[in-house]
């Protein structure tokens, strides 16, 4: 029997030690458990890996100096410099195909939280739903914008296992914030608005602050023997126009790249860096290094205006197609490193992994039992991938990777799944498919789906049954759509505004270059 698998209620969730534990303790010998009972708590944790994960945000895959694949000498930015990030990707393991779990900030952060993706969470989008009066041709679902009271967080699985836990920065999940979710500090229920005001010269977006906060953490929970998690979700590279203008000087003396050119997205990519760089000093100066897993992952691909030609374009010199708001490779293919104890230094793994793999792979380390985890959990551990310099498969319930986007961003509502190398694209509006061999084209460029009709139908079939069997919700159409009257969106962030929509946001428009101008002729 476990708890976590048929709860009632959270606080009786969290208690996962089922009868058959109990009962089985009991059979042990009595001088056996005395024994346990006089192991000072540091020996009984003294195995358990620390665990610290980084979260960047709206971050492209090529969006640091780190080479994100050993064959593209492009998977890396030709302006951003990061050499902190170059130091732990040399320390550590790079996976080429890591994937945030959405494309979009909120979906990804439930999705770390609970080890479900965000089709099965039912939360795809982080900005409130459009509705008919919104004037698109598909009408999305509503949906939630916070965690349930009874969703089992990874903090609190992790509690019975004895960590401690904190987050710091962007929580943006609502649901009470950290504290109410299993967390021992952090910073309270955060959202964007909270890096607003966060224009210190010293302290750009408080990188250097949580940071430091962070690390006294670690070194509390450190002093009291207990091993601990610690998620650090940086406010970059929102509100870049808050970097230091220290660093902005350096950055606007230097060359521009092709690919990117934005000297405020420099600049506070470089500050981010420098929040990396004071995690990694300061856990060598705590001495938790070598019994510190720290991992470095983007929460979604990055936001189109930050290179000089859209990378929804042919002619773009980036690496993917797409960009945040949409399921291509450039809004869901994130820098994700993970450095360790038994990780290889400078290694690669070529394995397609996700963002809510580390549910089970936290718990692995923490010697929790799979079969303790809560029901429903879709990641699978990447501790043997990484134990085995990055080769091998990660098992999970479901074959594939599926992602979810049912709504109107940088393009029209559309899902993707990636089994193998083979991954394709379902647009909702027009109701068309899209097959790429991304061994071959990485880009995204050359649609398969005409050329192998059966790949592309097995690819839709899987994708279609997924969805229904997680109850995925999907866009409806809108009675009231007009295509002669305009249609508008309102951007996100602290300057937020109505814009037009402009459907060659959307890569879909390469590939069906006639479909926007019958959707939309007045744009």
């Amino acid at each position: 029997m476990n708890t976590l698998v048929n709860k009632t209620s959270k606080q009786a969730a969290i208690n996962w030690r089922s009868a058959e534990t109990y009962f089985s303790l009991r059979s042990t010998s009595i001088f056996a458990l005395a024994i346990l009972l006089l192991v000072p708590a540091k020996a009984v944790f003294a195995d358990q890996p620390n665990i610290v994960l980084l979260i960047s945000d709206d971050q492209a895959w090529y969006g640091t100096s780190v080479q994100m694949h050993p064959d593209y000498p492009n998977s890396k930015s030709d302006f951003y410099q990061t050499p902190n990030l170059e130091e732990l990707a040399a320390q550590g393991m790079r996976f080429s195909s890591g994937y945030a779990p959405a494309t979009v900030c909120s979906p990804t952060r439930a999705s770390l939280q609970t080890g479900m993706s965000p089709a099965k969470n039912l939360w795809t989008k982080a900005a409130p739903t459009m509705t008919e009066a919104s004037n698109y041709s598909l009408v999305p679902m509503p949906h939630r914008r916070s965690l349930r009271d009874e969703e089992i967080t990874i903090a609190e699985v992790l509690a019975e296992a004895g960590y401690t836990s904190a987050h710091f920065g962007k929580w943006h999940i609502d649901g009470g914030g950290p504290e109410a979710n299993g967390y021992d500090g952090g910073d309270g229920n955060t959202a964007n608005q909270n890096a607003w005001p966060l224009d210190d010269p010293e302290n750009p977006l408080d990188v250097i602050g949580m940071s430091h906060r962070a690390l006294d953490f670690m070194r509390r929970a450190d002093e009291s023997d207990t091993p601990f998690f610690v998620q650090i979700s940086y406010y970059p590279l929102h509100e870049e126009q808050n970097t230091s203008p220290e660093t902005l000087a350096r950055v606007e003396a230097r060359e521009r790249g092709t690919v990117h050119d934005n000297a405020l997205v420099s600049a506070i990519t470089e500050d981010l860096d420098v929040g990396v760089g004071i995690i990694m000093e300061g856990l060598e100066t705590l001495g938790l290094e070598d019994n510190t897993y720290l991992i470095y992952m983007g929460d979604n691909g990055h936001r189109d205006k930050d290179n000089p030609v859209r990378s929804s374009s042919l002619e773009s010199q980036a690496p993917l197609m797409g960009a945040k708001g949409n399921v291509s490779e450039g809004g869901i293919r994130v820098p994700f490193i993970i450095r360790g104890p038994g990780v290889a230094s400078n290694s690669w793994s070529h394995e397609p992994v996700v963002g809510y793999d580390f549910f089970p792979t936290f718990a692995e380390w923490a010697e929790i039992e799979a079969d303790q985890l809560p029901e429903g959990i879709e990641g699978g551990s990447l501790v043997a991938l990484l134990e085995n310099n990055g080769i091998g498969e990660v098992q999970r319930p479901n074959e594939g990777l599926v992602f979810h986007f049912p709504h109107f961003q940088a393009g029209s509502p559309q899902s993707a799944i990636r089994v193998g190398d083979y991954k394709l694209i379902k647009y909702y509006e027009g109701n068309r498919i899209v097959l790429f061999d991304l061994s071959k084209d990485l880009g995204e460029r050359h649609n398969l789906a005409e050329q192998m009709p059966v790949k592309a139908a097995e690819l839709e079939l899987r994708l279609d049954r997924y969805l229904a069997s997680v109850n995925a919700q999907m866009p409806r159409v809108n009675l009231q759509f007009d295509p002669q009257k305009p249609t508008e969106t309102r951007t996100g962030g602290q300057f937020s505004r109505t814009i037009p929509y402009d459907p060659e946001d959307d890569p879909k428009h390469i590939y069906f270059p006639h479909l926007a101008p019958l959707i939309y002729p007045n744009l």
